[in-house]
């Protein structure tokens, strides 16, 4: 294929893309946390998340939901919130930069907390779109 050959993708198409692209973001991160679920469960635990293997787990159930939800169009208004409360609480309790006495984790925090605030903004806007969702089961 040479570069005069390459069709962009038609404005028409990009709500798919984009449909699937974040999907998959969300169910593969709910896949790993039960792929890594003791490390995870560990990590957790030093955050002091209670009942911290529960925790990963249930939060791994919302993970995989809320991004089928999105890829499917199903049950989005409930999978969306799932999504934006378990980010809050990510946010919070696991990216909490302003406590963080060494400057490199005060880095990787502050990058992961604004991630995480991006990807809120996102679902927020798609919940306007629960209605209209053009690419739906």
């Amino acid at each position: 294929m040479t570069l005069l050959s390459f069709k962009f993708p038609t404005m028409q198409n990009l709500p798919i893309l984009g449909q699937v692209l974040l999907g998959l973001f969300f169910v593969l991160s709910g896949v790993n946390h039960f792929k890594n679920l003791k490390g995870s469960a560990g990590y957790a635990a030093s955050k002091n998340v209670p009942m911290p293997e529960t925790a990963v787990a249930v939060s791994g159930a919302v993970l995989i939901f809320g991004g089928l939800s999105i890829l499917s169009g199903r049950y989005l208004e409930f999978g969306i919130w799932g999504l934006i409360v378990f980010l809050i609480l990510a946010s919070v309790m696991f990216h909490n930069f302003w406590a963080d006495k060494d400057a490199q984790s005060k880095m990787m925090n502050k990058i992961q907390f604004m991630k995480n605030t991006a990807l809120i903004g996102a679902l927020l806007m798609l919940l306007s779109l629960v209605r209209d969702w053009p690419y739906s089961l």
